[in-house]
């Protein structure tokens, strides 16, 4: 057994379903204190946060991650226990075995490797590891950053271990991300008997155009590095649960990841105008859960690409499709220079989550040759 599955298995094991880290930021620490690391807890409020640093001086490469998980869903449903990190026919089994605990794995023993042959390395090593990245990420990641930035710590660049790969490990890197805007809007009617209808306002037929609207602008047409903006509704609900009821109010939830074409604010107001277009009456309210970010060719992207290049013999295409990742924060704060890496995504959230084996020693020696391209 590889020194990182053997970790992998042991993080699995622990249910740290958001943001319960269930001790597997511990058990990271202690193995980075006993090659040298700077060990710092940075908990807000029920959320634990991991800093530790290794370095004193020159540029920050710090590798960003989470130990929190989505929940297993019904237990029947899966082959082998989620927390049991069960290894069948080559593959990990387990919640969290490809988001993200096999990455976690990963950089720890990348970093143990790294300093134990270059103990005087340049630059500075770090990582950022939070219990709160599945969940709202309000007390993780966000607050870190906000906090090193207080005290005037800087992070220079970022490789962040999300599962980026679609068909094998290093395939896909990537170097952005779309912004994320969530909006939570109330149509008011007027409730009434549904034989009744001219006494009332049916909020749902109100909604209906505007929707329709909605869901076929064309927002922007994108760019060279990122996929045209996308208006999706998330939740509808309306009524009373009764038949015989027109509800009063309607409520939805609606989602863009925008581009960098367009701003929060400028996709918000096309929504207002929209909706008093149709002189709708309505409550609406936007959070931006994170800004797109782009990080060009430089020493970080330059510095991954070679090392999956050495390591797969391919040159990894660099994407900006996907969700959105603590790498937001990162970028978005700090101006850092952000690269996600990690393990094929295909089972991620999934019954039955798993990852390669042999993935996660190639993703090991990713993450080593990075930090030599960079600091050796």
């Amino acid at each position: 057994m590889s020194i990182t599955l053997d970790f992998a298995r042991a993080l699995i094991q622990r249910p740290s379903v958001t943001p319960d880290d269930a001790g597997c930021q511990a058990l990271m620490a202690e193995r980075l204190a006993a090659v040298g690391f700077n060990i710092e807890r940075m908990d807000f409020e029920d959320v634990q946060n991991l800093w530790a640093t290794h370095g004193s001086s020159g540029p920050v490469m710090a590798f960003a991650g989470h130990t929190d998980v989505v929940p297993t869903g019904e237990l029947s449903k899966w082959t082998h226990p989620p927390y049991d990190a069960v290894v069948r026919d080559g593959m990990l089994h387990g919640r969290g075995a490809a988001d993200m605990k096999g990455s976690l794995a990963c950089m720890v023993v990348a970093c143990e490797r790294f300093v134990r042959e270059f103990p005087e390395h340049r630059g500075q090593i770090a990582l950022l590891i939070t219990s709160d990245e599945e969940g709202h990420a309000y007390h993780g990641t966000v607050k870190v950053v906000e906090a090193l930035q207080a005290r005037g710590d800087h992070i220079d660049m970022a490789l962040v271990g999300e599962p980026s790969s679609t068909e094998k490990v290093g395939d896909i890197i990537k170097n952005g991300r779309r912004g994320s805007l969530l909006g939570y809007l109330t149509i008011h009617g007027k409730q009434g008997h549904v034989a009744y209808p001219h006494l009332a306002q049916n909020p749902i037929h109100l909604l209906a155009p505007a929707l329709t609207e909605l869901t076929q602008t064309e927002w922007d047409q994108g760019n060279e590095f990122f996929p045209a903006t996308s208006f999706q509704v998330a939740n509808f609900s309306s009524g009373t649960g009764a038949t015989n009821v027109i509800p009063g109010d309607a409520t939805l939830q609606f989602s863009f990841r925008f581009s960098t074409e367009v701003t929060a604010e400028a996709l918000e107001q096309r929504v207002r105008d929209i909706l008093d277009k149709h002189q709708l009456r309505y409550d609406l309210r936007c959070e931006v859960k994170g800004q797109p970010f782009l990080t060009a060719r430089g020493d970080l992207v330059d510095a991954v690409v070679a090392a999956v290049r050495d390591v797969r013999q391919h040159t990894p295409e660099l994407s900006t499709a996907g969700g959105t990742s603590d790498g937001r924060f990162i970028a978005s704060i700090m101006g850092s220079q952000v690269v996600e890496l990690g393990p094929v995504n295909k089972t991620i959230h999934q019954v039955d989550e798993q990852v390669s084996v042999e993935d996660l020693d190639l993703l090991t020696e990713m993450y080593y040759r990075t930090l030599v391209k960079l600091f050796a």
